[in-house]
């Protein structure tokens, strides 16, 4: 009885400590070693993510949306109202509405640029011919373009044209014809979009392009009538370009225009006398700075859309939703860039390159911020959409159903009422996703 017993008592203990294994062994798995991903992660989370990825959309924005923590955890340090964040246009492709695209060196608007030509389903797609850099996107049946860009219209305004160059160059563009619309008319809407990218990333980025023989030596830089000249902005290297310059020698030019480029590029120059810093007294930089980071946030502020390189679905998903264009394929994350292979850590080299681009620092944060609560803002409003068009249909199948049977009981009734409740009462999460591209692409 005694040998009975203590098995009996080594078998209660064995389940215990088995159990324990086996969770450990599971644990392992699902976060392996080295991996951030399962920090602090709770049982909320767990819950969350289970429901977003049996929620019936597509997982990528599941996957994304964990990384960031949620678009719901988002540290608020700017007051932005509801009107910032609401964006939707009545985008008009076959009227006289225009997208005007923005694009700023190394944010990924070669990649965003290709698939405004070849990527949204159009009643009349682009027409990109093989070996040529542009295409022709006219409006259904005209012979108008609705789309600005290098890849439909060419450099018109010069290359790279920032904000001041555009707002006054692409009206003249239009009248002049050079981009194949009418000149009789005018368009009532330019939409300005851009896209944005980490300032560090941004700039090693174009530091290891330049290293490669780029200089964009041929644009206008046109403010107030006119390109600066030699002493306004002075040339960083002598020769036809800058190739094999050392990331050192890149940071020592003060004149570098990859200093602080998304800020310059975005904001109004003729309010801080363009290229002219003569027109500032000794000392004053920093109010130049101030005026023009200013400028650049109000002007971004009030775009309809602009796309950050690091969240590119949720980048796709804003452009769908403020256009009502739908792209064909979804966009990818590319993470592995030329940028990423630069090592430059946490100490003294990022610290050099976040104080020389310490403006556009400023500008990402708030752009951020901005970003993702127009993401969180439109996701929700979605939910909302949804729910209130399935409690339409159900209240019109219950319509039909009346006149076709007896009245149901109050019983039914009730339950039906507290189903609809339900419904209103679900929770929209901050990490949300987007539609499944697969499955438009079949029906398509």
């Amino acid at each position: 009885i005694g040998l009975k017993s203590n098995d009996k008592s080594q078998k209660l203990i064995l389940i215990p400590i088995l159990a324990v294994v086996f969770l450990m062994i599971g644990y392992q798995y699902i976060c392996p070693a080295g991996s951030n991903s399962c920090r602090f992660l709770t049982w909320d989370k767990l819950s969350g993510m289970f429901r977003q990825y049996h929620s019936g959309d597509d997982i990528y924005a599941y996957q994304e949306g964990l990384e960031e923590e949620g678009s719901s955890k988002i540290l608020s340090k700017f007051n932005f109202t509801d009107r910032d964040l609401e964006r939707h246009v009545d985008f008009n492709i076959k009227g006289d509405d225009v997208i005007v695209f923005l694009h700023i060196q190394k944010t990924g608007g070669t990649t965003f640029g290709r698939h405004l030509v070849r990527n949204i389903h159009l009643e009349q797609p682009c027409d990109c011919m093989p070996g040529q850099k542009k295409c022709t996107c006219h409006r259904p049946g005209k012979a108008e373009s609705w789309l600005f860009s290098r890849f439909s219209t060419g450099w018109s305004c010069g290359l790279h044209a920032d904000w001041t160059e555009l707002t006054n160059c692409v009206l003249v563009a239009n009248v002049s014809s050079k981009w194949t619309m009418t000149p009789s008319i005018l368009p009532k809407n330019f939409y300005y979009i851009t896209m944005l990218r980490d300032p560090v990333s941004r700039f090693l980025s174009e530091w290891k392009h330049v290293q490669r023989g780029a200089t964009w030596k041929t644009a206008l830089h046109m403010c107030d009538g006119r390109s600066p000249t030699q002493d306004e902005l002075p040339a960083c290297y002598s020769g036809d370009d800058w190739t094999g310059v050392t990331l050192t020698n890149f940071m020592d030019c003060p004149s570098n225009l990859a200093n602080n480029r998304q800020v310059r590029m975005l904001a109004d120059l003729s309010l801080v006398g363009c290229y002219n810093i003569s027109t500032f007294t000794t000392g004053a930089e920093r109010e130049r700075g101030r005026v023009l980071l200013a400028s650049a946030k109000n002007n971004l502020r009030n775009m309809p859309f602009y796309g950050l390189t690091e969240f590119q679905r949720k980048t796709q998903y804003l452009f769908e939703r403020t256009f009502g264009l739908r792209f064909i394929q979804a966009f990818t994350q590319i993470n592995s860039t030329r940028a990423a292979s630069v090592g430059v850590g946490e100490g003294a080299l990022r610290r050099r390159i976040e104080g020389l681009n310490a403006l556009d620092v400023e500008l990402y944060e708030y752009a951020k911020e901005l970003f993702l609560r127009r993401y969180q803002y439109s996701r929700q409003t979605q939910h909302r959409e949804q729910r209130l068009r399935r409690r339409q249909e159900r209240q019109e199948e219950r319509q039909r159903l009346h006149q076709h049977r007896a009245p149901i009981s109050k019983a039914s009734r009730e339950e039906e009422e507290r189903e609809i409740e339900g419904e209103e009462g679900e929770e929209v999460g901050g990490v949300a996703t987007t539609e499944d591209y697969s499955s438009q692409v079949v029906r398509w």
